[in-house]
């Protein structure tokens, strides 16, 4: 049975869920449409409408196999890693393709997050050979007392739509190296991108049980698993509304829980700054992925001394880039990845103008006739926005920047940090006093000076502040202060 609007193509791929080491059509038997967002009518795959029944045998399946995963070495779940990071390498091209057809990134950025899903993987991998405690002194002499790490047990993984290998990974990964098993809900948005994952761990020889997918809609799949007695910890990313309630779940039954939510960040452009490379940054950290990332650029915070000198560069370059199909070399900005938040994008370009702000440049859909059944948004530039407006304020998710102006760095800190979110902030400038003030004062889980707003390195914690996060961190040797339990032990002979 197909939940779906659409004429089908017995050619399209019919995702299954991946349960106890086998692919299984959800029991309901009840599959979804997923379509291009380039081409709206072209449907590209069946994903699992799955129900709480598939999922608690996902939960089963990792349950029976938690006890004998936790007792391998790390070295021993690493060396899977290692497998499965030259599985996925190997597949670039398939997976870059098939995650720019579901979503709508340029197949340069979808092979860039592949080799950095790669790259993560081989990253955990070594992980398994880090130390994991500490001895520490005892009052009594004749007792040994030391500290050591132990797996939650079974973690369940919701990741979004619009990092479709990286999320999923830096949340899988080290939860695996550490001797969890896993329960994962991708979205469905990319159930394709999310099957050849699976694939990659499948044969690189996982255990049974050890890794399994469930592929389904968030209030069924992801309230089940905040909900699941059988899930021990919770990893989520998604949007901050979602989230609260994840962790609401998760709390009331005492299970141990991980948000990665929104972000409105700021980009600051001081006086002394090198405009072309702030504009570049601002370009960049705004609108690649067509502005979807939870770290991307949204306030755009100048000091009037440039104001007029920046906006001037800002949309000479912003005017020439490219929109179009993903797959197009050419192309610089892809579709948004659903109706919904084309929609939703249109929307807030809309509530923008109504409240006064300035439309310079873009906001629509483009003139090509050929881009006309896609979900095409020409990036947009706001002028006089004020900071009380809802494009100022709300996370739109899309390729919109909202210039504002300030009379100096004091000013622009202050509004950088009037925000319910804290997640990514960035400063252009050439004064080290300015970039010393910044780091201080901003209320910002990611500080970057003379960087975009968007970067994330692998090896780093990654998370946010105030309404962008839980204040657990994700990435890097961080990771295993969520994904394990401190043991402390105390030895008499």
């Amino acid at each position: 049975m197909v939940n779906s609007e659409y004429t089908v193509n017995p050619e399209i791929p019919s995702i299954d869920n991946y349960i106890g080491g086998e692919w299984k059509p959800p029991l309901s038997g009840k599959r979804n449409a997923g379509c291009n967002p380039a081409r709206s009518s072209e449907i590209v795959s069946l994903s699992p409408d799955s129900e709480c029944d598939d999922l608690d045998v996902a939960v089963a399946s990792a349950e029976a196999a938690r006890y004998a995963w936790r007792k391998l070495t790390g070295a021993q779940r690493g060396a899977l890693l290692f497998k499965a990071a030259d599985l996925l390498e190997s597949r670039l091209e398939e997976i870059g393709r098939a995650m720019t057809c579901e979503m709508g990134k340029t197949l340069g950025e979808a092979k860039g997050e592949t080799a950095r899903g790669a790259a993560i993987l081989r990253y955990y991998a070594g992980e398994g050979m880090r130390p994991v405690g500490d001895v520490i002194p005892a009052t009594d002499a004749e007792a040994l007392m030391f500290t050591t790490r132990a797996p939650l047990g079974v973690v369940g993984v919701i990741s979004p739509w619009n990092f479709p290998v990286a999320i999923p990974v830096w949340k899988m990964a080290p939860a695996l190296v550490f001797g969890n098993t896993v329960v994962w809900k991708p979205a469905a948005e990319t159930a394709i991108t999310a099957s050849l994952i699976m694939a990659c761990f499948h044969e690189a020889g996982f255990p049974a049980g050890v890794m399994n997918m469930v592929i389904g809609e968030g209030a069924v799949i992801g309230q089940g698993i905040a909900e699941h007695p059988g899930i021990h910890a919770v990893t989520f990313t998604g949007s901050d509304t979602v989230g609260k309630r994840v962790g609401q779940i998760a709390l009331a039954r005492g299970a141990k829980y991980q948000l990665e939510m929104g972000g409105k960040n700021p980009i600051i452009i001081a006086a002394d700054a090198d405009l072309d490379l702030a504009v570049d940054a601002t370009i960049s950290g705004g609108l690649r992925s067509t502005g979807q990332k939870c770290t991307a650029t949204s306030r755009v915070i100048v000091v009037s001394d440039v104001y007029e000198s920046f906006r001037s560069k800002l949309l000479e370059k912003v005017e020439r880039l490219k929109v179009g199909d993903g797959l197009n070399a050419e192309t610089w900005l892809g579709p948004c990845a659903s109706r919904k938040q084309y929609e939703t994008v249109l929307d807030y370009i809309r509530k923008g103008k109504e409240e006064g702000a300035e439309l310079l440049v873009g906001g629509e859909q483009p003139d090509d006739p050929e881009l006309a059944d896609g979900y095409f948004i020409t990036p947009a530039v706001f002028d006089q926005v004020m900071p009380k407006m809802a494009i100022a304020r709300e996370e739109i998710f899309g390729p919109v920047l909202a210039l504002i102006e300030v009379r100096d760095l004091d000013e622009a800190i202050e509004l950088a940090n009037d925000t319910e979110y804290g997640l990514s902030a960035s400063l252009y400038t050439s004064n080290l006093g300015y970039a010393l003030k910044f780091i201080q004062e901003t209320d910002a889980g990611l500080v970057r000076v003379n960087a975009e707003t968007a970067g994330v390195e692998l090896q780093a914690p990654f998370g946010g502040m105030k309404g962008s996060s839980s204040h657990s961190r994700e990435q890097g040797q961080a990771a295993i202060e969520f994904y394990t339990a401190v043991k402390t032990v105390f030895m008499k002979p």
